[in-house]
Formats: C-alpha cells, sequence, structure tokens
C-alpha cells in the first residue's frame, strides 16, 4: 500500500467509528426515533455521493446499471443497525459490528481463530445481569453481515463513488416506506435530526466514498485487517464522549473476537505465502 492508500483507510476507519458513535448519541438519548434516522441518513448520503458523481463527471449518468445487490445490502445493513443503537452502546455495537463483518469477510471455515473469536461473541451474549440486550445484538449482527456483503460487492466496481450513491439512491426508497409504516412513533428533534445528515452526508456518503477509493487497492485480508481497529475508536470515543462504561466482560469478549479474526487473517496470509 502507498501513503495515499493508508491515508485514505484512515480516514474511513475513523468515519466508520463516527458512524457508532453519532447514532447511538441520537437514539441513545431518544432524539430521534430509528427509522427517521436511518431514512435521512441514507437520502442526505445519497444526495452527497450523487453530486460528487455530479461534480466529477458532469453528469448523472454514472449512477446508471450498477446492480441492485449494493443497495439490498446496504438497506439490509442501515435498519437494523440504527434500530440495535436503541439498546446497546456504541462500544459493545462497533463490537459486534465489525466482529460479524470480519467473519462474514473471511468465511466460516473452522479454523482456531474463528472459533476464539466466535467464543469471544458467545462470552458477550451469555446470560448475565450485565450482558447487553440480546436483541440488539443480534439485530447489529445481521447489520455486522449485510455490511461484509456491502464490502465485498464494492470492492468488485469500476467506478466505487458511483456505485455507492447508486445503492444509497435505491436504499432510501424502502427506508422512506419504513418512516410511513412507523409514522405514529416517528419522534424528531432538532438535534437529532442534525447528527442523522451528519451521519449521512459525511461519516456514511464521504466516509463510504473514500473507503471504497481505498477497497479496491486492499486485498479482502488487508480491508479485514484494516477494520479490526474500528472497534477499538469506537471504544474509546464511547468512553471519552458518551461516557459509556467498559466492564471486564466487554474488555475479555473484544479481545477474543479482535486476537480470533487476527489469527485467522495471520494463518492464511501465511498459507498464501
Amino acid at each position: 500500500m502507498n501513503i495515499r492508500t493508508v491515508g485514505l483507510t484512515l480516514l474511513a476507519l475513523i468515519a466508520f467509528a463516527s458512524n457508532s458513535l453519532l447514532t447511538r448519541l441520537a437514539l441513545g438519548s431518544h432524539q430521534i426515533d430509528a427509522a427517521t434516522f436511518t431514512c435521512i441518513r441514507l437520502v442526505s448520503g445519497a444526495i452527497v455521493l450523487a453530486l460528487l458523481v455530479r461534480a466529477r463527471a458532469g453528469t448523472f449518468k454514472p449512477l446508471r446499471g450498477h446492480g441492485m445487490i449494493g443497495a439490498i445490502a446496504l438497506i439490509a445493513y442501515a435498519i437494523p443497525f440504527s434500530f440495535a443503537y436503541l439498546r446497546i452502546g456504541a462500544a459493545v455495537g462497533a463490537l459486534v459490528l465489525f466482529g460479524v463483518v470480519q467473519l462474514t469477510m473471511i468465511g466460516f471455515a473452522i479454523f482456531r481463530g474463528e472459533r476464539l473469536a466466535l467464543a469471544g461473541l458467545v462470552i458477550l451474549t451469555t446470560p448475565s445481569s450485565i450482558r447487553p440486550d440480546w436483541m440488539g445484538l443480534g439485530l447489529m449482527a445481521v447489520a455486522g453481515i449485510a455490511w461484509g456483503v456491502y464490502s465485498l460487492n464494492g470492492r468488485k466496481a469500476a467506478d466505487p463513488i458511483a456505485s455507492n450513491a447508486q445503492s444509497f439512491l435505491w436504499s432510501s426508497l424502502p427506508s422512506v416506506i419504513l418512516v410511513l409504516i412507523l409514522r405514529y412513533s416517528i419522534n424528531t428533534s432538532t438535534r437529532g435530526i442534525a447528527l442523522a445528515v451528519v451521519s449521512g452526508a459525511i461519516t456514511s456518503g464521504l466516509g463510504y466514498a473514500i473507503w471504497y477509493r481505498a477497497l479496491p487497492r486492499l486485498s479482502v485480508m488487508q480491508a479485514a485487517v484494516a477494520q479490526l481497529s474500528v472497534p477499538v475508536i469506537a471504544a474509546v470515543g464511547a468512553v471519552v464522549l458518551l461516557h459509556e462504561t467498559l466492564n471486564v466482560r466487554i474488555v475479555i469478549s473484544g479481545l477474543a473476537v479482535l486476537s480470533g479474526v487476527g489469527l485467522v487473517l495471520a494463518a492464511r496470509a501465511n498459507r498464501r505465502a
């Protein structure tokens, strides 16, 4: 990797971690409901990315013909991601999300690393008085699988920004439908809307555009390794900015998940070598 790729990757990882912090900040304090947050996030991201395509190409034509897999994976990620943060903290959410993302990207073959990583998730979800909400964890796991699929699909795009923009545009429609379905539970505030716009336009739209500029230059293993840092960044941010508490249980499970994925990546790199 050259310096430019490293820089783009670092910016994208910070954006991903910020997404967890912004979403938890908005939803954990009930500044906005999850459906509206998701809708504003996707629409804001779609607008920013479409404008980037227009500015670069002078036309919106590059938005055509990128397939629907990205859009389906994006909405399958965005909705459970938001609803999960109604129930769990940013640090736990980021750990589960990116632990599952890595396992999705590198597969579920039975190696010692996968077993260790899965054991970490088991520790996190075993019944306990301090255990995070199981529904929240399940929703975040679904989001992680969808984000893994979205990342793998994005690596194949010839024009990642246009592909991202189309995915955001198409996924905005079902998010609007979700708001209409849940219209009686809508709850918004100026601060909640602002957080959703920042999450959509900056840490999602621009963040994903940056990520997909770097992703074609990364192997699947490099991308997976890079994303291992996101839960760490999110955990630090959650403690400093959101005043969350990291108990021993979460720390142990987090170390198991990240160490397990790291072992798998190292083993596969050695086999290739």
